[in-house]
């Protein structure tokens, strides 16, 4: 089954944003949020790329 493609869940979001120097990354899934937050932005964007490859999105939003 080469034609298969992995099911996308469309309500799903990765976000990251820099607030008054803390660097927040909120993951959207099935309805529920969580925020987790971060000192320096490499970690905060490692943690979100892991997370938008576990959910199978195509990016993630930098705010």
């Amino acid at each position: 089954m080469d034609n298969v493609v992995p099911f996308r869940n469309v309500s799903a979001c990765v976000e990251v944003a820099e607030v008054s120097g803390e660097w927040l990354v909120r993951v959207t899934e099935g309805g529920q949020e969580l925020t987790r937050s971060f000192e320096l932005e490499s970690f905060a964007l490692s943690y979100a790329e892991g997370q938008r490859i576990r959910l199978g999105l195509d990016r993630v939003v930098l705010l």
